[in-house]
């Protein structure tokens, strides 16, 4: 009131202005704050220090050219002054010019040698320069200088997420939590590391807590729409990613993430749309948006915009690791010299850029299976060996359990409860069910059936698990005819966007092998289709593969080989369990040694009539977002088929597990 009585006199008053302006910042009004620092910075010989607060507000509320200007506007007018310098290194931290930050912010620790906002900010600024030594003894000393200053904790939360040391992460966040629990970037950071754990529900539960004083917040909406997304709740994470541009139509996170919804649901042109604007936005969002636009062409089959993609990333960012693995994964069989070349520079410490232990492992699991293709054995599978080890210290894997659960899966659907529960769910021939190993054929079948008119594929979906998750006991479970039939319809509600009004919606969830007991209970007229490949060659496939989702199983030879054991136990099991009319196997070496018989024999099972488009799959026009993506747009080609045999010798565990003969 004392402000505007002021202003009420003399119109544009500097003091009194600039003074609303700190005021309705700290009771969270950014766009009243902006207003009116910005006439306190309009009058005639205002000082620095309103230059320097108005270039912060403008850096938190997105406008990052316009806090520039005054951050440097700042610095001219008192150039002792360290907060000038933190506020400018921090805006343009933030615009993407990570050298100019660093000189900036060099700049006001000179000025401020103890100040812990200075060490937490250059920490920052070295972390996107790839120096994460300097960052985290930077960060370090700012908890040194202020215990309780909750930044530089979340920020170390945030480096050690990507460094894997996800339990020291964790306590990190909720100790910055604890510190202000208003603190949004430390919400986000223990969601990262949720999401790490691949622990969703854990992830969402943080970014809801957020968002409940937050509700607003672009950043946080962007990063709920992709957990959304992950858990198959498309159409809300569509609508949550289109609130989180509405409300930072500047925001770069926020388009990137609507992009990679839109890719999910199959809106190419849209999501394409969405990742340009996100690249073209300032800040330091650029490379994944890029990355996101070459990785949307890759999923729609279009290899040579992909390889075009790919190429002016790394154009722009030499360093970029998502890059330069998306593009040496685009030509199944045929690496580039030049690419495998530059990611055994990376690994051995010649290239000069700062991987993450993502990173490292990303590279050694891409340059691994590059020499495999190569038929380089023993460059394979130093590389293999090293991804491997390292994605399985991150897991939490209990061999002897997981079989113990498969035998009990087993145990609880015999033969004799199924059929005692026969046709007591929801009637519907439209689901048809893909399972099998991973990197068994599962995406090649599911994209020669979407290759038909009739059939839609829907790809992995997570339905039937968070179906299970919700019965009390699982598997060993008593459920009621009505309960069955309200699962089965819970299940044909999710499908029923997907389906857009075909006969047939296909679930690849290769997982989903686990729960066909439970499918036949509430989907008693859904078609199984079981893909089969040689155990080794499977096997073989898996371990050369990083995959995004947490196959736990899958990065030790000899735990591989046990669980395939296990597998082909619970198979035999469904196979004699369930009926032929429902249940089908198909074998990978069949469909690339007879594809237009197995088709036929795929379309007959269905009930469908023979279309010769699901001859030419490689050219269907569909999303396919699994580890196979590439794979799937190529011709049928032999040379898979045995592979195994010429890297025998560096298969031992595997095939001791198998019971295999070299």
């Amino acid at each position: 009131m004392a402000c505007r009585q002021v202003l009420a006199v003399w119109p544009g008053q500097a003091d009194a202005s600039h003074l609303l302006g700190l005021i309705a910042h700290a009771f969270g009004n950014a766009e009243l704050a902006v207003l009116h620092m910005r006439t306190s910075c309009e009058a005639p010989r205002s000082p620095a220090l309103y230059f320097s607060n108005f270039a912060e507000v403008c850096r938190q509320s997105g406008l990052l050219a316009e806090g520039e200007r005054a951050a440097r506007r700042a610095v001219a007018l008192d150039p002792r002054q360290a907060g000038g310098w933190n506020n400018l290194g921090i805006l343009l931290q933030e615009l993407g010019r990570f050298e100019d930050s660093l000189q900036a912010l060099l700049r006001a620790l000179a000025l401020a040698p103890d100040d812990p906002q200075t060490h937490n900010n250059l920490g920052n600024t070295y972390r996107r320069l790839g120096r994460l030594a300097e960052a985290e003894r930077l960060w370090t000393r700012a908890i040194e200088l202020a215990p309780n200053y909750p930044e530089p904790y979340s920020n170390l939360a945030h480096l050690l997420t990507e460094q894997a040391e996800l339990d020291r992460a964790a306590a990190l966040a909720r100790r910055a939590i604890e510190l202000n629990p208003q603190f949004a970037d430390a919400y986000l950071n223990l969601a990262g590391v949720e999401i790490a754990r691949d622990r969703l529900a854990e992830a969402l539960h943080w970014l809801r807590a957020l968002l409940a004083f937050a509700p607003d917040l672009p950043k946080a909406l962007a990063a709920l729409a992709l957990v959304l997304k992950d858990l198959d709740e498309l159409d809300e994470a569509l609508r949550v990613a289109r609130r989180a541009v509405a409300l930072g139509p500047e925001n770069a996170e926020a388009h990137d993430a609507l992009g990679r919804v839109l890719e999910e649901v199959g809106d190419f042109d849209v999501a394409l749309a969405a990742f340009e604007r996100a690249a073209s936005l300032p800040g330091a969002n650029r490379e994944n948006a890029l990355v996101h636009r070459a990785v949307l062409h890759v999923s729609f089959g279009r290899k040579d915009q992909a390889e075009a993609a790919f190429d002016a990333v790394l154009a722009e960012f030499p360093g970029s690791v998502a890059a330069l693995v998306g593009r040496a994964d685009l030509r199944p069989g045929s690496p580039r010299e030049l690419d495998i070349a530059r990611m055994v520079a990376m690994l051995e410490g010649r290239s000069g850029v700062a991987l993450s232990h993502h990173d490292r492992m990303a590279l050694s699991f891409a340059a691994g299976d590059a020499f495999l293709d190569l038929g380089e054995s023993e460059l394979a599978f130093r590389h293999l060996d090293a991804g491997n080890r390292m994605k399985r210290a991150l897991i939490d894997y209990d061999p002897d359990a997981t079989a113990a659960w498969l035998r009990s899966i087993a145990d609880a659907f015999s033969a004799e409860r199924l059929a005692l529960r026969s046709g007591r769910g929801a009637a519907s021939s439209t689901p048809v069910f893909v399972v099998g190993m991973p990197r068994s054929g599962t995406t090649l079948l599911e994209q020669i059936l979407a290759s038909h008119p009739d059939v839609r594929g829907a790809g992995e979906l997570r339905h039937v698990q968070r179906l299970a998750d919700d019965v009390a006991g699982y598997p060993h479970m008593d459920l009621d005819p009505d309960r069955l039939v309200a699962m089965g319809q819970a299940y044909l509600e999710r499908i029923a966007r997907p389906a857009e009004g075909r006969r047939h919606v296909v679930d690849k969830m290769p997982s989903n092998l686990l729960h066909l007991g439970l499918i036949r209970m509430i989907l008693p007229d859904a078609r199984i289709i079981h893909c089969r490949r040689d155990p080794a060659d499977t096997c073989l496939s898996c371990y050369a593969k990083l995959f995004a989702s947490q196959q736990l199983f899958a990065y030790d030879l000899a735990e591989l080989g046990r669980f395939h054991k296990a597998y082909q136990a619970l198979m035999a099991h469904w196979r004699a369990a369930l009926p032929d009319s429902h249940y089908i196997e198909v074998d990978y070496e069949s469909v690339v040694a007879d594809l237009a018989g197995e088709t036929r024999r795929l379309l007959s099972f269905l009930g469908l009539p023979w279309n010769e488009a699901c001859l030419d799959f490689r050219h269907t026009q569909r999303p396919v977002l699994t580890a196979s993506v590439n794979q799937v747009r190529e011709p049928l080609y032999a040379t898979a088929v045995g592979r195994w045999r010429k890297h025998a010798a560096h298969l031992g565990p595997l095939l001791d597990a198998l019971d295999a003969a070299a």
